[in-house]
């Protein structure tokens, strides 16, 4: 909040057996009513086979399948689904059933694509998931894909200063017509930095995006990628959540690359913190 971010993704796929999965959930369901953000919840089940499995990778998303999902919509726990399409993870053709099944019982797809390997992209396109993310691997072929449909492209620069690869091709993208946005993969495995703003801003150095692809990527196509059409935008009929910053020109907020934090925050028209001035 203090960074100026009022609604966060947050992720599970760390516990890997049905009740772990629930277990991270329901803590992110308790944590929303504990803070003034929005936590928006996603089940990333299907993120490794867990390597004490005994079963194939097909058995163990049969199994997530049938015993998580109807707990998801039960328990309103998550309306997204989540898939680390890899060679190490789950492959194109063995994650489709899963995401299929998710999308017919109305949950939202996303997809971790294109981080090492390509095929990820393909299948977000194909299933209409609202976003892509990573990206990193994507060639001209992917590129085209994303640019074509309505699946938000989102760059994770963190994640590759993290483990030191290459960037996703941001400017190639955006050159393209992709929608592209911007998120922090904060994670204590591949992104510990938890800095947006200067994550961001090195990708914008490294891509040549300009200070309203920036900008854009961090708000309303943010917001596009997680269906939420209410916020993103200073506009009538929308959520007033909204940054200040002490400068007299917007453009030293990428110009100082993360350095300039904001001095106040609102939260649905509420002022949630702020510098004393």
């Amino acid at each position: 909040m203090r960074q100026g971010i009022t609604t966060i993704e947050v992720k599970s796929g760390y516990g890997l057996q049905v009740e772990e999965e629930l277990k991270i959930l329901r803590a992110i369901k308790r944590a929303n009513d504990q803070t003034a953000a929005d936590l928006i919840p996603t089940c990333l089940a299907a993120h490794m086979l867990p390597r004490d499995y005994k079963g194939s990778a097909k058995d163990y998303l049969d199994l997530m399948e049938a015993a998580l999902f109807p707990e998801l919509k039960a328990q309103q726990l998550a309306n997204r689904v989540d898939a680390f399409i890899e060679k190490t993870a789950f492959d194109a053709e063995t994650i489709r059933p899963y995401l299929q099944r998710a999308k017919e019982m109305g949950f939202d797809l996303t997809v971790h694509a294109d981080q090492f390997s390509t095929s990820g992209s393909q299948v977000a396109v194909e299933l209409g998931a609202r976003s892509a993310d990573h990206l990193e691997a994507s060639t001209a072929i992917e590129i085209e894909l994303l640019a074509h449909s309505d699946t938000v492209a989102v760059a994770l620069p963190a994640a590759s200063i993290g483990i030191g690869c290459a960037f996703t091709p941001a400017r190639k993208l955006l050159d393209a017509g992709a929608s592209l946005a911007i998120a922090s993969d904060w994670n204590p495995g591949s992104a510990p930095i938890g800095q947006l703003l200067t994550s961001a801003c090195i990708l914008a150095t490294m891509e040549k995006l300009s200070n309203a692809e920036v900008l854009s990527a961090l708000t309303f196509r943010a917001a596009h990628a997680l269906n939420l059409h209410d916020r993103g935008k200073l506009a009538k009929g929308m959520r007033a959540d909204f940054s200040l910053f002490q400068t007299n020109n917007y453009q030293n907020i990428t110009y100082y690359q993360g350095s300039m934090q904001p001095s106040a925050v609102w939260k649905n028209g509420k002022e949630v913190f702020s510098i004393e001035r």
